[in-house]
C-alpha cells in the first residue's frame, strides 16, 4: 500500500486546515449562509458529509439560537457528553450556562416514581425553571417526546430546540415530531444519524459565530 505524504500543519492551524478541506470537498455544493457554518462544524466534528442533506432547519434557527445565547440563555442537554463538549469559555463570554438533570437524585426518583425514563424526567425538572431555555438533545428520543407533550400541554417554551439523538427505536418518530411544531426554532438532523458529540458541535458552532460578530 503506497503511504501518502503528511501534510505539515502547524498544530494552531489544523482546524482552519480540516475546515477548508470540508469546503474543498463539499465543491459545488450550494449551503444557505445563514446554516453553512453549522453545517461545517458539524461534518469536522464527526468526518460525515451527510450532515451536509440531513440537517433541517426551521426559518431564521439559527439567528433565534444566537439571540438567545447573546441574552445569556441556560441550555439543557440529555448527556453529560452532550455537556462536556460544549465550549465553557464561549458560554462564560456570553453569560451563558449548560445544564444536565441526567444524574440528578431527584431526576431519578421521579423517573422510578412514573415509570418513565431520566431523559424524560430531566425535561419535566426544565419545565420547573422559571426561564426559556436552549434544549440540546443527542441521545433520548423520550427527550424530544416528552419536550414535544409539554409543549402542546404549554408548560415550556424552548428557545431553540437542537434535535439531533443517534439511533433506533423511537428516533425518527421523535425528530419529526420536533419537525412539526411550527412556532419553536429547531435544528433536527433528519433520520438515525446524531449523537451527543453532534449536539455540542452546533451549540458551539452558534457561541463561536457571536465571537466573529
Amino acid at each position: 500500500m503506497e503511504l501518502k505524504e503528511l501534510e505539515r500543519v502547524l498544530p494552531e492551524e489544523i482546524e482552519k486546515r480540516s475546515f477548508e478541506l470540508i469546503t474543498m470537498e463539499l465543491g459545488e455544493k450550494a449551503l444557505d449562509p445563514e446554516y453553512e457554518l453549522v453545517i461545517k462544524r458539524v461534518i469536522h466534528t464527526t468526518a460525515d458529509f451527510e450532515y451536509a442533506d440531513n440537517l433541517v432547519f426551521s426559518p431564521h434557527a439559527v439567528q433565534e439560537g444566537i439571540r438567545a445565547l447573546k441574552e445569556g440563555v441556560r441550555i439543557i442537554t440529555d448527556t453529560n457528553m452532550g455537556f462536556a463538549g460544549i465550549n465553557k469559555n464561549a458560554l462564560k463570554r456570553n453569560g451563558c450556562s449548560v445544564s444536565c438533570f441526567m444524574a440528578d437524585e431527584d431526576v431519578a426518583e421521579y423517573a422510578k416514581l412514573h415509570h418513565t425514563t431520566r431523559a424524560c424526567a430531566s425535561m419535566d425538572k426544565a419545565a420547573g425553571l422559571s426561564e426559556d431555555c436552549i434544549f440540546a438533545v443527542g441521545n433520548a428520543p423520550t427527550a424530544l417526546v416528552r419536550l414535544y407533550e409539554l409543549i402542546q400541554e404549554g408548560k415550556i417554551h424552548p428557545r431553540l430546540i437542537i434535535g439531533v439523538p443517534v439511533g433506533f427505536v423511537n428516533v425518527v418518530q421523535s425528530k419529526e415530531m420536533i419537525m412539526s411544531l411550527s412556532d419553536i426554532p429547531y435544528i433536527v438532523a433528519r433520520g438515525r444519524k446524531g449523537g451527543s458529540n453532534v449536539a455540542a458541535a452546533i451549540v458551539n458552532a452558534l457561541l463561536y459565530q457571536i465571537q466573529q460578530q
